[in-house]
């Protein structure tokens, strides 16, 4: 059966995602604190004039409409005000973890044809390597802050210039194009229009309780999808408070709640850990956090048990994939019978199915019991429009009637509420983050002590999941399982680190020679 989302309809705005932040403001919402970045704090007032005279910028740097501009930059208020001056200046922003190496930056730029790098001092060096390896050039690259030789942010809005009067304000223009594995595989370009974002951002206004009076604590990446439009743009147009923290730091992220009266906190179950354990959190008061929202990966019922136990707050997890801008389902406010370890029920204007691997036939809901477990597709005006200049990858990710693939095996309950209980796809979720296998197996495969690899997902409490990699050695080969993670380590983000190795005769397959990974997941150490 197909199911539906039992929440009313709601409606999708046509303008773009400024037109549904920015221009909504109201007179009396422009005094309003919209940003708190360490001292600093902006109004929306201030953020939409900063945006309307970087976007002006932006266009006197040659920049047109539709062309690419990527964003390498840790959470901070230039961050917010970056990110919506590109998409106010008709182009599009490519977002970087900001941890990637070179190569890896090189790689994206050059994917995504970016025509601009905007990145901060911290980290310039990486950026302008791979800036300059994906063949542009130094006057190519913009700083957030000041650095000696760089053209930056503050310099482009202190000139003032006037905002485009050209933009077509179109809802299927590409807005955002963050790179994801999908369910498997190399990293592909996501695209996300302007329709994509807005859509899901009206359709978690209904379910996550974010309004006016929330300060909302942004720890986790806005250069990441769920820090992007749940944390940052659904707060901004709730005309919530942001409070912005760079990275996560168990003691500055306490005395931020603690200082700033943070209502909501978006966390992943690696904050939850910490939060559940750490005797430093007994030390601080945490009594106006009325909101946690847990998403990037799965949680499971005790530790949000422990969690609950430890904050008193409404704990909610979510679930969403880049490719859904990122949201489809959501555990309810109101309904206590839906235990932790669920995603819930899908939000609105959703459907979506479950289909048995194997066969593609549609999976039948159970009576007063859990479905049979199936693949769960989705379907919804947040769907992505495809993968960048890969229609294959497309072709295999979206069906011929709209229902998007996410690689994940569910459980229907009796209530429409939703059980993860195992993936297709083969991605190793690290404290959130996506490391696809095939990667790391490719760059070992080019160390020449390699014959054959596998890369799978090994449990681990602190990340969730860590790369575990099984290695079979070139005969009378010397080498350490330290130098392998070593060869690694120098070519990859920190995420992507292997952090076990294995020596085996023979990696698992089938006889079409994919490589059997349940077969090496949960193997001893």
């Amino acid at each position: 059966m197909i199911y539906y989302s039992t929440y009313p309809e709601v409606k999708i705005p046509t303008g773009s995602i400024y037109d549904y932040i920015f221009n909504s403001l109201k007179e009396e919402e422009l005094d309003r604190i919209a940003v708190i970045d360490g001292m600093q704090k902006i109004s929306y007032g201030q953020l939409r004039q900063r945006i309307d005279a970087l976007a002006g910028g932006f266009r006197a740097r040659g920049i047109k409409q539709g062309d690419v501009i990527a964003l390498h930059a840790p959470n901070s208020a230039d961050f917010v005000i970056t990110f919506h001056a590109i998409l106010r200046a008709g182009a599009t922003v490519t977002t970087l973890n900001v941890l990637y190496s070179p190569a890896e930056i090189s790689s994206q730029i050059k994917d995504s044809e970016a025509k601009l790098c905007i990145t901060t001092s911290m980290f310039l060096e990486n950026a302008v390597a791979g800036v300059l390896d994906a063949g542009l050039s130094h006057e190519q690259v913009i700083v957030i802050g000041y650095t000696e030789n760089y053209l930056s942010i503050s310099e482009l809005i202190s000139q003032n210039y006037k905002p485009p009067e050209d933009f077509v304000e179109t809802a299927l223009q590409l807005a955002a194009l963050p790179y994801s594995s999908g369910t498997t595989g190399k990293a592909k370009g996501v695209m996300l229009t302007h329709r994509n974002l807005v859509a899901n951002i009206a359709q978690c206004s209904s379910v996550l309780p974010i309004r006016q009076d929330d300060t909302v604590l942004a720890v986790l990446p806005f250069f990441h999808i769920y820090g992007m439009n749940v944390i940052m743009n659904l707060t901004l147009r709730q005309r919530g408070k942001l409070v912005i923290l760079p990275k996560f730091d168990l003691k500055p992220f306490l005395e931020l709640i603690q200082n700033e009266k943070c209502s909501s906190i978006y966390i992943a179950p690696p904050i939850a850990v910490a939060l559940t354990k750490h005797p430093l959190v007994k030390e601080y008061d945490l009594s106006s956090i009325r909101t946690i929202i847990c998403g990037a990966a799965p949680m499971d019922e005790a530790l949000g048990a422990a969690l609950t136990a430890q904050i008193p707050a409404v704990l909610l997890q979510g679930f969403g994939m880049t490719e859904l801008s990122p949201v489809s389902h959501v555990t309810p406010l109101d309904n206590p019978d839906i235990p932790v370890g669920s995603i819930g029920f899908a939000i609105p204007n959703i459907s979506f199915k479950v289909i048995d691997p194997q066969t593609g036939n549609l999976i039948e809901k159970v009576p007063n019991g859990r479905t049979q477990a199936g693949e769960m597709l989705i379907k919804g005006p947040n769907v992505m429009v495809g993968y960048l200049n890969n229609q294959e990858a497309t072709d295999a990710t979206i069906t011929t009637d709209g229902y998007l693939h996410t690689g994940d095996i569910v459980e229907v309950g009796p209530q429409g509420e939703v059980y993860v209980v195992d993936r297709l796809k083969e991605l190793i979720k690290y404290k959130g983050y996506q490391v696809p296998p095939a990667e790391l197996e490719a760059l070992l495969l080019t160390h020449p002590a390699v014959a054959d690899v596998a890369v799978v997902a090994h449990p681990d409490e602190s990340a969730g999941e860590i790369p575990r990699a099984f290695i079979v050695l070139q005969r009378n080969s010397k080498i350490s399982k330290e130098e392998i993670m070593s060869f690694v380590a120098g070519k990859v983000a920190p995420h992507k680190r292997i952090r076990i190795v294995d020596f085996i005769e023979a990696i698992p397959k089938s006889l079409s020679g994919k490589i059997l990974r349940k077969e090496l997941r949960g193997l001893p150490l």
